[in-house]
């Protein structure tokens, strides 16, 4: 059965090949059509009143790209692996995000499979990755996705992915999904012929927004509640990761992320498995994550940029652009989640945000890096290793739900740039420029001069991760540290506490120490040795659990420690 939402259309056909067949009108704007002989893997395009042949909007495979035909897939067809698998919930989980094309030399599913033994050594909980929709030539982040319902034929379509999410369950790894429902691509987009997809006058800096409210967007908002339950559902994956949700324009009582909300919840019983919805918005704004019978979205987590640009201030020193507010915002931050929870924004000119130190903190996504917060650079450059470690210790002993970047977890030489692959000329040559002009006021005056063509295919393959640099004992050291956090976060129950009001923590122009329970997470942040208070109690020499410089000492109530260093610390239980 062939069937499309096309409410505009007097007549509508499905081709399959040179042959076009009428459909018939079903009400509701959906026309359908039974074509004998057609199933997975026949190729079509429908033609709306006798127009060019456009692909499915729903479109489940498209092998040969935007451009191509779109593919009948019948998701029942793939034999999954997983029924043992019960899913994973959030509290207490460690997420790891990537990029599949840049993960790999080979930049497929079938290659990231390989890597899950280094995830499970590691010690994460998820594998996060990025939007994976077909999207214009052959490289992207991701984001320009068009074909929604469908999965990139570059990195392995519909089947690599159910074969991956398939291997992490079987390792142990949950899977979520990152999804952008705010915009779609500026190239490929067939939606507006079928029907008022967008809105008529809201957009974004990245493309016009979606109709969610207005005439016709009773089946807008359906394609995108749909499309959230078929990765759910028919990939097996356990969480999605909504893009920018700030961006979404609905002004209706029942918001799109509450409906998606209600929607997975049912689905959740349905399947018997934990799934989960984050968000990423830049709003402050706790309602996200407050459950719907107290007025909330409902949404199990977002993710936090204000503890992001704290630790990356702390450890770096850096002050341009948004970093300026964040200059000793640790200690707030790691107390009460937000930084600006209704402060003054200099970089927004006006107040932000809302208090939310009553959120348990899991319900906030946090890291030290992410792919934003590299590739927005210019130069796609990530921390030091010294300043990394640093940020790490303080993410990974911290209440919140830590997120590494790929790579991170070694402290990887290789960037992470932003890259593209426009087949239209126009797009192709103006892609640096509108980089540029979406960083203007930044901090990144110098973006034309450092950023690499986003075009170029060196752009891209610079990206990729060099697994070779395992091998020398400096990223060895570097991953020996991030897996001895894991390690001691799994270790201790004091550092999954989510309880917010728990979280006590000291502080001076260049340390701090946090209390967690019974343990002390002490950090130097500046380039002198020091030694700083740990607090009433008796803390051993013994009761050191880890740190990263071996010279930091402790005695009595005080710890010593070394230049840019950090040391966590068990209270004396004798005492």
């Amino acid at each position: 059965m062939f069937e499309v939402w096309a409410p505009r259309a007097t007549a509508v056909d499905v081709e399959i090949g040179e042959v076009r067949y009428p459909m018939s009108s079903a009400g509701g704007g959906w026309w359908t059509a039974e074509v004998p002989g057609a199933g997975h893997g026949t190729d079509y395009r429908f033609r709306l009143d006798g127009g060019e042949a456009l692909p499915d909007p729903r479109t489940r495979w498209q092998p040969e790209g935007i451009f191509g035909p779109s593919r009948v897939y019948d998701h029942d067809r793939f034999e999954w692996g997983d029924a043992l698998w019960r899913g994973r919930d959030l509290p207490g989980a460690v997420i790891y995000e990537l990029h599949i094309g840049t993960f790999t030399p080979e930049g497929t599913f079938d290659a990231a499979i390989g890597k899950l033994e280094h995830l499970v050594e590691l010690g994460v909980d998820f594998v996060e990755i990025m939007p994976v929709p077909p999207v214009p030539g052959g490289r992207n982040w991701g984001y320009d996705g068009v074909d929604l319902w469908a999965v990139t034929e570059t990195y392995g379509g519909p089947d690599g992915l159910k074969r991956l999410v398939d291997a992490c369950h079987r390792s142990g790894l949950g899977v979520i999904l990152d999804v952008v429902y705010n915009h779609l691509g500026p190239s490929g987009n067939f939606l507006a012929p079928f029907g008022p997809y967008f809105h008529s006058s809201a957009s974004s800096f990245w493309g016009q927004a979606v109709n969610l409210d207005g005439p016709g967007s009773d089946e807008v908002r359906a394609y995108f509640v749909g499309n959230a339950l078929q990765w759910l559902r028919d990939y097996h994956v356990d969480g999605l990761r909504l893009d920018a949700v700030h961006a979404l324009h609905d002004d209706r009582a029942t918001h799109l992320l509450e409906e998606i909300a209600a929607e997975t919840e049912a689905l959740s019983a349905a399947v018997g498995r934990p799934l989960t919805l984050i968000a990423e918005s830049d709003l402050n704004d706790p309602r996200l994550m407050t459950p719907r019978e107290a007025g909330g979205f409902g949404l199990a987590a977002a993710w936090n940029d204000d503890v992001h640009h704290a630790l990356h201030v702390a450890v770096t020193g850096e002050r341009h652009g948004y970093y300026d507010d964040f200059h000793g915002a640790l200690p707030k931050v790691l107390t009460r989640a937000y930084y600006h929870d209704g402060t003054y924004s200099s970089f927004r000119g006006r107040s932000h945000g809302r208090p939310a130190s009553h959120v348990p903190g899991y319900r906030f996504v946090c890291c030290a890096q992410n792919h934003d917060q590299i590739g927005n650079r210019a130069e796609g450059d990530r921390m030091a290793p010294e300043a990394l470690r640093l940020a790490a210790g303080l993410l990974l002993t911290s209440p919140f739900t830590p997120m590494l970047f790929m790579g991170e977890e070694w402290g990887t030489r290789a960037p992470f740039l932003f890259f593209t692959d426009h087949v239209e000329p126009q797009l192709r040559e103006g892609e640096g420029e509108r980089r540029r002009r979406e960083f203007v006021g930044f901090g990144y005056d110098d973006w034309a001069d450092k950023a690499p063509d986003p075009g170029e295919e060196m752009t891209f393959l610079r990206s990729k991760l060099d697994w070779g640099e395992l091998d020398d004992d400096a990223h060895r050291a570097h991953l020996d540290w991030y897996r001895a956090l894991i390690a001691l976060r799994r270790a201790h129950p004091e550092l999954t506490d989510p309880r917010l009001e728990r979280v006590r923590v000291d502080h001076g122009e260049s340390w701090l120490v946090v209390h967690r329970g019974g343990l002390r997470v002490a950090a130097n942040l500046g380039p002198v040795a020091l030694t700083v208070k740990l607090g009433t109690g008796r803390f051993a020499p013994g009761n050191i659990l880890l740190a990263s410089d071996p010279s930091a000492t402790v005695e009595g109530e005080e710890l010593s420690l070394p230049p840019r260093s950090l040391a966590v610390v068990r209270l004396d239980p004798a005492v």
